[in-house]
């Protein structure tokens, strides 16, 4: 499956551009949640640490990992970062769990910053799991960014785990 090395400069506007989507999508939540609240309550309620850690978890990170695993596996297989960048998402067997497994790993550190900062927030910064949490998904995130960029196939654990290559789009045989 190793197809060669991508340069750190086409990855780097993949993510540039996968980014920008997802703080879209995140201000696009924000702005209805915001005007549902002003509407329903006249304010932006209070809320404990579970029910805000229940929110960022089903209103961000679990949306964008659908949606990312949906784009990396239908044609032409790969979001709009890898697709303006000419890269596709390459299955040892193609099948719609692979690019889940594939987002669900590519996303944890996210997930693990949300619980660390939600958590340290209602702290102040004093509990161990949240202090846990966020140092785990800084050390995961330079993991996965490390193997991307280094490993020679470009291969993070997600990828592994899933049995996926992210590599430059060839021309389909005419």
């Amino acid at each position: 499956m190793n197809e060669g090395h991508i340069s750190v400069k086409t990855r780097l506007k993949e993510f540039a551009i996968d980014y920008a989507v997802i703080v879209a999508y995140l201000v696009a939540v924000f702005a209805v949640a915001a005007t549902f609240y002003m509407a329903a309550f006249g304010e932006i309620p209070a809320f404990s640490q579970w029910q805000s850690q229940l929110i960022a978890t089903c209103a961000s990170i679990i949306p964008v990992v659908i949606m990312f695993s949906i784009l990396d596996y239908r044609a032409p297989f790969g979001t709009f970062g890898k697709r303006n960048a000419g890269l596709e998402v390459r299955y040892k067997t193609r099948a719609y769990w692979r690019s889940f497994v594939r987002n669900g790993v590519k996303f944890l550190p996210w997930q693990l910053a949300h619980m660390g900062v939600i958590g340290g927030m209602y702290s102040d910064f004093t509990s161990p799991l949240a202090m846990v949490a966020l140092y785990a998904s800084l050390g995961l995130l330079a993991l996965l960014f490390g193997m991307v960029l280094f490993r020679k196939d470009g291969r993070h654990l997600g990828d592994m785990a899933a049995g996926t290559q992210v590599v430059h789009i060839t021309p389909s045989a005419v």
